[in-house]
């Protein structure tokens, strides 16, 4: 059974920066698409930042382009969100999560991620105050 495993989540000040992490307990190569996904209560899931594991082509939701980075070190099986700049309303549950294939191409990577994820971590809280 795969496991994706976040740690990194936890509350900071506006405009400060912190930094998730995922390990999944097999090779990040043997899935399509890996990415972080977010929900505030109240509101839906949204796809927050995607990246191919064999190209390495990344996708990021307007709302945390030039804040937000992610990247993947193959040889740890580990998918880290970057997060600089945080805001009140990035507040939410950051989920990890893995699509093992293609998906549909009128779908974007994030798109896809949010609701056709084979896997899902537990998710980590993260809290920015003003």
């Amino acid at each position: 059974q795969v496991q994706l495993v976040e740690s990194g989540g936890g509350s900071v000040q506006a405009g400060g920066s912190l930094r998730l992490s995922c390990v999944a307990s097999t090779a990040t190569s043997s899935f399509n698409v890996m990415g972080w996904v977010r929900q505030a209560p109240g509101e839906e899931r949204d796809g927050v930042a995607a990246i191919y594991t064999i190209a390495g082509s990344t996708y990021y939701a307007d709302s945390v382009k030039g804040r937000f980075t992610i990247t993947l070190d193959g040889a740890t099986n580990t998918v880290f969100l970057h997060m600089n700049s945080l805001k009140p309303e990035d507040t939410a549950m950051y989920k990890c999560a893995a699509l093992t294939q293609a998906h549909p191409s009128s779908m974007t990577a994030l798109q896809a991620l949010s609701t056709l994820a084979d896997y899902w971590g537990q998710g980590t809280q993260v809290t920015v105050s003003s």
